[in-house]
């Protein structure tokens, strides 16, 4: 049985599901990945570990967490997993490129398969897809809209203004590659 639950953010609501010990989903709660979980939910604000990823989540977006400790559990393929590990590994206000994740799964030729595996990260944010960017520095796909993926990626950058989604940047400023 899964659990839900939503949670306010600057960003939008956040649709949070658990197994009843870890994260398995963290999506923004108006995308089209928020209407495709499968099997039953039952919603419990209290259910492990909601109450830590609330509290988590929120000093995230106040700027006094760089690093999450919620206990996450995503579903998806061995390779899929790889990627999503190694997403983990970029430090908060950092990028890497596609070909950097692909190298660091040990397979330099994926970068698409990278690509469509950071498409498939159910863990919004705490795993952090949104770091990964184009090898020319611009912002490509984000599930939750290239607008959130520039805010999110100020945020790191320590820049005050980025809770404002409807801003928009084709490019990342060069000062941040």
């Amino acid at each position: 049985m899964d659990y839900t639950t939503t949670i306010d953010s600057p960003l939008g609501t956040l649709l949070l599901v658990s197994d009843g010990t870890a994260l398995t989903a963290l999506l923004f709660g108006d995308t089209s990945d928020a209407e495709g979980l499968a099997g039953p939910c039952t919603a419990d604000d209290e259910a492990a570990p909601f109450p830590q990823a609330r509290r988590e989540i929120g000093e995230y977006f106040a700027g006094q967490r760089k690093v999450f400790k919620i206990p996450l559990s995503p579903r998806g393929t061995p390779f899929q997993q790889l990627v999503w590990q190694a997403l983990q590994r970029i430090p908060h206000g950092a990028t890497a490129t596609y070909r950097d994740i692909a190298r660091a799964v040990g397979s330099p030729g994926a970068v698409r398969a990278v690509g469509a595996a950071n498409a498939r990260n159910p863990l919004a944010i705490v795993v952090p897809c949104h770091r990964v960017i184009g090898s020319d520095g611009t912002l490509t796909g984000y599930a939750g809209g290239l607008a959130r993926k520039k805010a999110l990626l100020d945020l790191e950058a320590g820049d005050a203004g980025c809770f404002n989604p409807k801003r928009s940047r084709n490019s990342r400023d060069s000062s941040r590659a």
